[in-house]
């Protein structure tokens, strides 16, 4: 069916988190849509991001409650790892999930294309290459979810061996006895912390004066407290000149300072939009210098029949689930309903570092920067009946709410934690903060005890004004 132009109420570019979910969100309304992809349907977060990763992780946790089982009573001899066994089964959870995501969109009626599309002046996209080259889909609207790739830093030529980005990371069947992460932001802590709970003795690498930068501070320190107690050399405020390889191994140049040797580099440094020949002349679409496609709050770009959901786009957070909400947004502005635009300083993060981290609204700093006046109460895991079972007690639950005239705390503005199984209980902060709560009204919702959710339960009455076991 090449160069036959072929009709739809939406054609997708990209079938990641933001183009699938706006295919199978539209086409739950009824909408004709096409997707097309230059890869797999999945994109970037199923296949050579969020899943893999995590699948390493959950390795790297089993790792760690195996070393520390003696405490349960349990004899373990030494502990061996074949990290193949932990890639083949990342393999096998992603294909299923690659089946089950394809599934859906065939059920659904969407047509998926498969090559790289370019949108065309007349809304037309243009299939260029792949199994469906020189395919014209038209829409009556598109929207752009092209994603995003690594960035890469100059001097260091990415090589799959000693040079690795997280593409080539998620690949590894073996792991190295020593490597640095450059770049101590989330997926970079996570890599790391992956790392030195599997064995490796890595040292991250941050030019910033600290790593999570945009985490509040008091939670990126807990995480700092605790990567440097496993080993995990932290130097912050660095500059990198490039790197002198070896054999099997390199040398990293840092200015003023001493270099360091490792076996492995993997490159941590953020995310570039995937929008090179993404837009033919005339589409009247604008990308801004660094590359992203600039989208008002409804996800409309300045074409108003072309919107842009995902990585792709200027000025958001880089998250899978945002993609998700941001395509709602665009799937309802083009049926016309209401929507509500996505909050960006409102949405939820998850970073899963051992201790794992998840926040959502404005950390102390940023709200003291807004003018708020604040009342801030946190407490730390250690006093948790559950993480004590559990054995996880290195962590905090931090809280910041608008201090009323008579002193004391009013909406709730932002819920950070750090600690066991933190990115499963942001839910609750996650609704108190989008519902504008107070920290009356949060507290009086009950935490079922045993749990690690007491400790956010704990905090919010402490709030309020009458703590439990919290001042």
């Amino acid at each position: 069916m090449a160069n036959e132009v072929q009709q739809f109420d939406v054609v997708v570019i990209g079938g990641g988190p933001g183009g699938y979910a706006a295919a199978l969100y539209g086409a739950s309304a009824g909408l004709n849509i096409a997707v097309v992809e230059r890869d797999k349907v999945g994109g970037t977060c199923l296949h050579r991001g969020c899943v893999p990763a995590k699948e390493f992780l959950e390795t790297a946790h089993v790792r760690q409650t195996l070393e520390h089982a003696g405490a349960f009573g349990f004899s373990t001899k030494e502990i061996t790892t074949d990290f193949a066994v932990s890639q083949s089964r990342k393999n096998e959870i992603v294909d299923r999930l690659y089946k089950g995501l394809a599934g859906l969109l065939k059920g659904r009626k969407v047509t998926v294309f498969e090559g790289t599309g370019q949108l065309n002046q007349d809304l037309s996209v243009t299939v260029l290459d792949g199994a469906d080259a020189g395919v014209l889909a038209r829409g009556k609207n598109v929207i752009l979810a092209a994603g995003s790739v690594p960035r890469t830093l100059p001097g260091f030529e990415v090589d799959g061996k000693i040079v690795v980005t997280s593409d080539e990371f998620l690949d590894l069947s073996t792991l190295p006895a020593t490597a640095a992460v450059i770049g101590g932001g989330a997926i970079g802590c996570e890599f790391a912390s992956m790392l030195a709970d599997m064995g490796t003795k890595v040292t991250i690498l941050e030019s910033l004066p600290s790593i999570l930068t945009g985490c509040d501070a008091e939670v990126a320190k807990v995480v700092e407290r605790a990567f440097k107690k496993r080993g995990i050399e932290i130097q912050v405020g660095v500059t990198i000149t490039g790197h002198t390889p070896k054999k099997a191994s390199t040398s990293i140049n840092i200015e003023g300072g001493d270099a360091v040797g490792v076996d492995m580099v993997v490159l941590s440094v953020g995310r570039r939009a995937r929008t090179e020949g993404l837009l033919a002349e005339g589409t009247g679409v604008v990308v801004n210098e660094r590359g992203f496609v600039e989208a008002d709050s409804y996800q409309r770009t300045a074409n108003a029949n072309v919107y842009a959901v995902g990585d792709v786009v200027a000025n958001t957070p880089q998250l899978a689930h945002v993609g998700f909400a941001e395509a709602i947004v665009a799937i309802k502005s083009i049926l016309g309903e209401p929507v509500v635009p996505v909050d960006y300083e409102r949405v939820p993060w998850a970073i899963y570092s051992n201790p794992e981290v998840a926040f959502c609204g404005l950390t102390e700093a940023a709200a003291k920067e807004k003018g708020y006046e604040v009342v801030v109460k946190k407490d730390p895991f250690g006093g948790n009946s559950r993480a004590q079972i559990i054995g996880e007690t290195e962590g905090v639950v931090k809280i910041i709410a608008e201090k009323r005239a008579d002193g004391t705390a009013g909406q709730i503005l932002g819920v950070h934690m750090a600690g066991p199984w933190v990115t499963e209980q942001l839910g609750a902060g996650y609704y108190a903060v989008n519902w504008e709560a107070t920290a009356e009204e949060a507290a009086a919702l009950i935490q079922p005890h045993p749990s690690l959710s007491e400790t956010f339960g704990e905090t919010l009455l402490a709030l309020a004004g009458r703590g439990l076991h919290l001042g």
